[in-house]
């Protein structure tokens, strides 16, 4: 089993995803959050076929439209954590911790000069 928790950002909102490996290239997810939106698109995720994760029309894209009809945030980092679990549970990519980090630059100025 593979286990992600999501810190999401401004929003305060937290996210475990769980993914257990299942025959036959799928995998059976669980996402559990202090966030109702995010708790409805892992309703439509249960089980996925982990194979199809990089067609069109496959079940990433799948994860993805349940996103946008259950998260208002298009930007919500929770969606791609979920196929990154995915793809780690499944033995195609290997677990690394992602971050953002933010530099506000002011205008005329060059990143990382002090004004």
């Amino acid at each position: 089993m593979t286990k992600l928790f999501v810190e999401a950002g401004i929003c305060g909102r937290t996210a475990t995803i769980e993914v257990i490996g299942l025959p036959g290239h799928r995998a059976a997810v669980t996402v559990t959050s202090d966030c109702e939106m995010v708790n409805k698109m892992g309703e439509g995720l249960k089980e996925i076929n982990w194979l199809s994760l990089w067609k069109r029309r496959g079940n990433g894209y799948s994860a993805y439209k349940a996103a946008l009809r259950s998260i208002r945030d298009i930007t919500c980092p929770i969606p791609v954590a979920v196929l990154k679990a995915i793809e780690v549970e499944a033995g195609i990519a290997l677990p690394k911790d992602v971050a953002f980090s933010f530099e506000r630059v002011k205008s005329g100025q060059e990143p990382g000069e002090v004004k």
